[in-house]
């Protein structure tokens, strides 16, 4: 069964004046981007996300600081810790995710495959899990 999530390399031009690194849709991730959205000023122990989607894609990137991001594809569960802004994280649908341990300072940005859809979320692991379980990964949605 094939990973539902994976880090990439984002084009990165050094330049004495600083880095730059960019992020074309459908060409460096496998999808055209419609949203953007960036989480900032975040407590210490506070933790984001705790949530999967039906069909929504996602690229979590670590503009500064640090933080994980716990995975749970119903079967293979995985922590991925970000700390580079030149890398990125994949989250295809029907993944769960939990970002923890943000650093101070931490700026993550999400950019994601569709507009906002209150009913592509699910919030409860149980449902996310029976859900799952039930269809055993076939296009629910």
């Amino acid at each position: 069964m094939k990973k539902k999530y994976k880090t990439i390399n984002l084009p990165k031009i050094n330049d004495n004046r600083g880095n730059l690194s960019f992020i074309e849709g459908d060409i460096h991730i496998p999808f055209g981007i419609k949203r953007a959205y960036y989480l900032y000023d975040i407590p210490g122990g506070a933790e984001r996300g705790g949530h999967a989607h039906y069909n929504l894609q996602q690229l979590i990137i670590p503009l500064a600081g640090s933080f994980d991001i716990y995975l749970d594809d119903g079967k293979n569960q995985e922590t991925v810790s970000m700390n580079r802004a030149y890398m990125g994280l994949i989250i295809e649908k029907m993944v769960w995710r939990e970002l923890k341990n943000f650093s101070s300072g931490a700026v993550c940005l999400c950019l994601a495959s569709d507009i906002y859809r209150p009913e592509d979320y699910i919030h409860k692991y149980s449902d996310f899990i029976q859900i799952k379980n039930n269809i055993n990964g076939l296009n629910i949605r």
